[in-house]
C-alpha cells in the first residue's frame, strides 16, 4: 500500500464522523510516524551470515532424521540515508530483492499496523519492521497495535526422540529426562514432546507404546514442579493412532495435541469430538504448521474444532500475521506461530503476541551465538517478556 493511498483511506475513514478524542490522538500519532518514516530512503542493503548453535544435539522427530546442533542463518541488513539501520531474518538468495528496496522511501515499503506493502516478498519483512522501529524509537509490538500482553507463556520445543541419539544407547529414556531437566532448569514450564516414533523409527506397536511411556514418564517426573506437557506427532499418526495414544496416556493432563495427522476435515472433526467425550476437553487441538490447508484449518476453527493455528512466523510472514489475526479472533481460534529452529523466530513471535494478542504460547528455541545479541527477552515464571527496545531489540555482533 502506497503512502498517499494510506493517507486517502485514513482520511475517508474519519470523514463525516464524530470521532473520539483518543482516535484523533491516534490518527495524529500515526501521521507523525509516517512523516518521520518518509524522511528515510534505503541506500544500502547487505546479507550477513550468522552462526548459532543449540545448547545440545537435537535428534530425530517422527518424520525427520537428526537435526544436529551447529546452525547458520542469513540476515538482511538495511541502511538509510539518515543513518538508521535495521535487520532481520532473511534468505541467502534475497539479493534479488535489493533493486526493489534501494532508493525507496521507507513509507513506500512498510507502514505501522499494516506491514509491508502488498506483493513485497516476506524475506524483507523482519528487516523492514526492525528498521521502522529503529527510526521511530519504538518496539515493533507497539507499532503493530500493542493489543496483547507483554508476557506470554513459552514452551521448550526441543524434546526429541533423544533415546536414539548417538551415545544414548545405554541411557535410553533417561537421556530424554536429562534434557527435560535442563530445559526446566533454564526456566521453561511447558515442554513439547515429540512423538510419532512408529512413523519411521520403530515397528508400529512398539513405537506407539514408547510414545506413551515417554510422555507419561515426563509428566509424572515433573508434575510436582507445575510443568505442562504438549505433544507433537509431525503428521506421523493416523486418527486411530492418535486416539490409541490418548487412551494410552489416560487421564494425565495434556496442553495440546499438535499435528497428529495431515489436517483433514472429517478426521479433525472425529478427533475433537472424541477428545470432548473422553476426558480431553481441556486439551487443545493444534495444527497448520507445515504448508497448511488454510480452508480446512480455518473451517475447523470456525466450528470450534481446531483450537490453535500454527503457520510459521517466518515462512508465512510477519505482515501476513497482522492480517490473519483479526480473522482468528473473530472465529475464536487461538494462535501460536511456529518458531522452531531459530531464537530469532521465538523473539519475533513474542512481538506478535504482545502486539496482536491471541497467542496462547510461544515456541521457545534456546540458541547460543557469538554473532547475535538476542536482546532483552527474559523468561519469568515460564513466560517470555517482550523487549521494549526499538525495533526487535536485537543486534548483529559480527563485524
Amino acid at each position: 500500500m502506497k503512502r498517499d493511498h494510506f493517507v486517502k483511506i485514513t482520511g475517508a475513514a474519519f470523514a463525516g464522523m464524530t470521532v473520539l478524542p483518543g482516535l484523533w490522538a491516534r490518527s495524529d500519532t500515526r501521521s507523525k510516524q509516517i512523516q518521520e518514516l518518509d524522511k528515510h530512503i534505503i541506500d544500502k542493503c547487505e546479507l550477513v551470515e550468522l552462526n548459532f548453535h543449540w545448547p545440545r544435539f537435537v535428534g530425530k522427530n517422527g518424520r525427520i532424521d537428526f537435526h544436529g546442533q551447529q546452525k547458520k542463518s542469513t540476515a538482511l541488513r538495511l541502511y538509510t540515508n539518515k543513518g538508521a539501520i535495521g535487520w532481520g531474518l532473511s534468505h541467502p538468495k534475497a539479493t534479488d530483492l535489493f533493486p526493489l528496496l534501494k532508493n525507496k522511501k521507507v513509507t513506500d515499503l512498510i507502514l505501522p499496523e499494516i506491514g509491508i506493502v502488498d506483493g513485497l516478498d516476506n524475506r524483507v519483512d523482519f528487516a523492514l519492521h526492525d528498521l521502522m522501529g529503529v527510526i521511530l524509537n519504538q518496539p515493533v509490538y507497539k507499532l503493530i497495535g500493542g493489543n496483547g500482553t507483554n508476557e506470554t507463556p513459552i514452551y521448550s520445543g526441543m524434546i526429541y526422540l533423544d533415546e536414539l541419539n548417538p551415545g544414548n544407547e545405554t541411557k535410553g529414556i533417561d537421556a530424554i529426562l536429562e534434557n527435560c531437566q535442563w530445559d526446566v532448569d533454564y526456566g521453561y514450564q511447558q515442554l513439547k514432546v515429540k512423538i510419532g516414533r512408529s512413523g519411521r523409527w520403530y515397528e508400529h506397536d512398539k513405537g506407539l507404546a514408547k510414545d506413551i511411556e515417554v510422555v507419561k514418564l515426563i509428566y509424572h517426573s515433573f508434575k510436582d514442579k507445575g510443568v505442562e506437557v504438549l505433544v507433537d506427532s509431525n503428521d506421523m499418526y493416523t486418527l486411530d493412532g492418535t486416539i490409541k495414544f490418548l487412551e494410552g496416556i489416560g487421564d494425565m493432563p495434556l496442553y495440546w495435541v499438535e499435528e497428529p495427522f495431515r489436517e483433514e476435515v472429517e478426521a479433525g472433526k472425529k478427533l475433537k469430538q472424541w477428545m470432548l467425550q473422553n476426558g480431553f476437553e481441556n486439551t487443545f487441538y493444534a495444527d497448520g504448521e507445515s504448508r497448511p490447508d488454510f480452508e480446512v484449518c480455518l473451517g475447523l476453527g470456525k466450528q470450534q474444532l481446531m483450537d490453535v493455528f500454527l503457520p510459521d512466523t517466518y515462512g508465512y510472514g510477519f505482515s501476513k500475521w497482522l492480517k490473519l489475526m483479526p480473522e482468528l479472533k473473530r472465529i475464536k481460534m487461538l494462535s501460536s506461530p511456529h518458531a522452531w529452529g531459530n531464537r530469532l523466530k521465538t523473539n519475533y513471535t513474542a512481538q506478535i503476541a504482545a502486539g496482536l494478542g491471541n497467542v496462547c504460547t510461544v515456541e521457545g528455541v534456546t540458541c547460543l551465538s557469538e554473532d547475535i545479541d538476542y536482546g532483552n527477552y527474559p523468561m519469568i515464571n515460564g513466560k517470555i517478556k517482550v523487549s521494549d527496545a526499538p525495533g526487535f531489540g536485537m543486534k548483529i555482533l559480527k563485524k
